[in-house]
């Protein structure tokens, strides 16, 4: 079982990449370390030792989201789950706390689950929420956000970019129409962050959301960059670290390996961005010279999306079906989220583009970065064109 599978191509890194040579080596830096395993908020020398490695993770962080971003607003957690929690209910109250009329918040219909399934909680806090749109190219226009928009709004979220279909969101002139209204602005850049070059003062946003595993570093870890004096009410309590934002002792190790990934993929974004891109436009060529296959983004070639995803639908078919085969050809996919996979209901982020349940019911994501080998895409189409041909 362990043989069957290494033998399997993994085109599914939107889901989580693999784990990169800089990352282990990070790790490694950390074990050998004298300091490994002490606390970064002790007042003794090896506690100092750790603290030190720790801000100079938080220096590569900041660096990697342009030159506007500073180390002491970067807060570490848990993973990208949890920096999109943090930000979309402690952004809300810590406004509403400041400014009382301000209890709503909107957030776009193809947001994750990190966002979408806090609704309720927010909710239950005593905030209205509002769900924008998207275009049938798979986008949110400000023209959309602005008709939302009031005195009462709190906070918008809206992704960077979306992890099932890729589709790069305006984020800046988002940004822009919900602070003409006095609203802060969040952004999801989990499925984004370091596939794009991101300058966080140029998108003109309050705070964004990371992960590492979505770039090749370790899972559950993550980061939420916060601008200075945005508000913010900590939804974790039991200590003062981060600054008071966000408590709980520091996993030194990890942040490492975060911080080592951004050092090596951040200067070389443009280049890798340009390599992946057209290996994906070559894809997208080819699946849809088959009648039966369709890009899920209209004019694909034309819309800004994310260099590594593909996003299909076959007619005629179920995604686990698919996916079953191909995995038992040798291939990995995905449908959509990994977060959903288990659930059958078609997409809400292809259905909220407009695209109807029956067509999304076949719907694929191909993903990968840099790191993929152009043959075994090649492969890959010749597998999936030999299914959907054998389709009724």
């Amino acid at each position: 079982m362990q043989q069957e599978s290494h033998s399997v191509v993994n085109l599914d890194y939107a889901a989580s990449a693999p784990l990169r040579a800089e990352a282990r080596s990070a790790e490694a830096a950390y074990d050998t370390a004298p300091w490994a395993g002490a606390n970064p908020n002790a007042l003794h020398s090896l506690g100092r030792a750790a603290a030190s490695a720790l801000e100079r993770t938080r220096v590569s962080i900041a660096r990697s989201l342009g030159p506007g971003a500073r180390p002491h607003e970067v807060i570490f957690t848990g993973g990208g789950t949890e920096a999109d929690q943090l930000a979309l209910l402690g952004i809300a109250e810590g406004v509403r706390e400041r400014e009382h009329i301000r209890t709503r918040v909107v957030v776009s219909a193809i947001e994750h689950d990190a966002i979408l399934d806090n609704l309720p909680l927010l909710r239950a806090a005593g905030f209205n929420v509002d769900i924008v749109a998207p275009c049938r190219a798979g986008y949110v226009e400000p023209h959309a956000l602005a008709a939302l928009m009031g005195p009462d709004v709190a906070l918008v979220s809206i992704m960077l970019a979306n992890n099932e279909t890729g589709a790069v969101q305006p984020v800046a002139d988002l940004a822009h129409v919900a602070h003409d209204a006095g609203a802060r602005f969040h952004t999801d850049a989990i499925q984004g962050y370091l596939h794009i070059p991101i300058d966080v003062r140029a998108l003109g946003v309050d705070a964004l959301s990371m992960a590492a595993h979505k770039v090749g570093g370790p899972v559950s870890t993550g980061a939420l960059w916060l601008k200075s004096r945005t508000p913010l009410r900590p939804q974790v309590f039991g200590g003062g670290q981060e600054a008071g934002r966000r408590a709980g002792t520091q996993d030194v190790r990890q942040a490492m390996a975060f911080a080592a990934v951004a050092d090596a993929l951040a200067p070389r974004i443009s280049e890798d961005r340009a390599r992946v891109q057209a290996l994906a436009d070559g894809l997208y060529a080819r699946l849809c010279t088959s009648p039966r296959i369709q890009a899920s983004l209209d004019a694909w070639g034309e819309v800004e999306r994310l260099p590594g995803i593909v996003s299909i639908l076959v007619t005629g078919a179920e995604s686990e079906d698919l996916i079953l085969k191909l995995d038992a050809a040798g291939f990995a996919v995905a449908a959509g989220s990994a977060c959903s996979s288990g659930s059958t209901d078609a997409s809400h982020v292809l259905t909220a583009m407009g695209i109807p349940a029956g067509d999304a019911a076949g719907a694929l994501r191909i993903s990968f970065d840099e790191r993929v080998d152009p043959a075994d895409l090649d492969r890959f189409a010749d597998a999936l064109l030999g299914l959907v041909e054998g389709l009724r």
